[in-house]
């Protein structure tokens, strides 16, 4: 389902996941939210309707993977 604000008005349309006219989805932002259906969030505007934002690092998974490794040339 993807949702927009038309003409001060919302709107929303759903599309198939495998539908011909989808090319590719991007993820711009994710939220941290506790239910998973937020329907309520369609009445609300402003500060009412913000979704705590979810920060992923990707540097932790880079430092993780890759190990310290001295060499001692003998």
């Amino acid at each position: 389902t993807v949702r927009k604000i038309s003409h001060d008005e919302g709107v929303e349309r759903v599309f198939q996941t495998y539908s011909p006219q989808i090319e590719s989805v991007q993820l711009k932002r994710r939220g941290d939210v506790r239910k998973a259906k937020l329907y309520h969030l369609r009445e609300l505007s402003g500060r009412k309707a913000r979704i705590r934002e979810k920060i992923v690092q990707k540097n932790d998974k880079e430092q993780t993977a890759a190990p310290a490794t001295t060499t001692d040339s003998a």
